[in-house]
């Protein structure tokens, strides 16, 4: 959801890059909660840290804890900083019907918006 926000709201400045520690794939909640933005992500696709080994990032956000624990080391001058966002599938994880999951994934979703939108200038240059 942050790289989908981040290449709506701020592709004229920021070139986003997803990837985690581990590869899920793409989740359908995730999916309709950021349409329902006007946000697709449909063609988004889950990736792992090492296929961007060789990106010569400026900033790391790592937006989740897991990953944040388990960071790997990007190298040269990129600036690592952690954004704590809660785990959709983690919340939804006892949400008895899907409106009720799907309401965990909106509510990220809108959290995710928000930090996006102080984007870059909250990191300071």
């Amino acid at each position: 959801m942050a790289e989908g926000w981040t290449r709506h709201l701020k592709s004229d400045c920021i070139e986003p890059y997803s990837a985690g520690i581990e590869v899920h794939g793409i989740n359908p909640l995730a999916v309709k909660a950021m349409a329902e933005a006007g946000v697709d992500i449909s063609g988004q696709r889950s990736k792992h840290a090492d296929e961007l080994k060789d990106v010569a990032f400026d900033y790391v956000i790592t937006v989740c804890d897991n990953a944040h624990e388990s960071c790997p080391i990007f190298g040269g001058k990129a600036k690592v900083t952690h954004i704590g966002f809660d785990d959709p599938p983690r919340l939804a994880k006892e949400a008895k019907t899907e409106q009720e999951a799907l309401n965990c994934y909106r509510r990220v979703r809108d959290e995710i918006r928000a930090f996006v939108e102080t984007l870059p200038g909250v990191l300071g240059k």
